[in-house]
């Protein structure tokens, strides 16, 4: 089997079958987007850090009960959305932006012209800040869409809703994020 090619699910089958080298390849493929996932959610790279490992160890544990009726990545980020949801449940809130973000954010290095990067990190950073202030559910869904490409049906069935209300999620975000960017 040619790893580079093969599908998740024909990793994931071999990997459950004893093929270390399959999971390494499903590991490659998934961790940075994951990563970035759960960073836009919890906004603390050290929390990140934390669930990033412990994702991967659920997914480890779980790996025999893995069933290709889904996607490995709406199996994956489903993981990951469950163990959100515990933390948050935990602590009845999301937390605030941290106090240092901005100038943390100003310290992001230029790589073109002064003014261009400037005019684009703004851009960037209003597009973040209008993301930032959505619903719960409502950012969840526009990040796994717009960051993971992810389909409707796919983000329904890590969120546990169903693809209309997927649809109406991401609608009403979208008209959030228009409003909140024309102003």
């Amino acid at each position: 089997m040619n790893a580079a090619d093969a599908s998740d699910d024909v990793l994931m089958l071999a990997w459950t079958a004893g093929d270390t080298s399959a999971f390494e390849m499903l590991y490659a493929r998934h961790r940075g987007p994951l990563y970035r996932f759960l960073l836009r959610q919890l906004r603390d790279n050290a929390l990140a850090d934390e669930f990033f490992q412990d994702v991967w160890q659920r997914v480890i544990a779980a790996r025999h009960g893995w069933k290709p009726e889904a996607a490995f990545s709406t199996w994956l980020y489903r993981i990951a959305h469950n163990r959100l949801n515990d933390h948050w449940r935990g602590l009845k809130h999301r937390p605030p932006a941290p106090e240092d973000g901005d100038e943390r954010a100003a310290r992001v290095p230029d790589p073109t012209t002064p003014e261009r990067e400037l005019s684009e990190f703004e851009q960037r950073r209003r597009l973040q800040r209008a993301i930032e202030e959505l619903p719960e559910d409502q950012r969840e869904a526009v990040l796994l869409r717009l960051e993971q490409e992810l389909s409707l049906d796919e983000i329904g069935a890590i969120t546990g809703v169903g693809r209309e209300t997927v649809k109406s999620r991401l609608r009403y975000a979208l008209d959030k994020l228009r409003a909140r960017l024309s102003e």
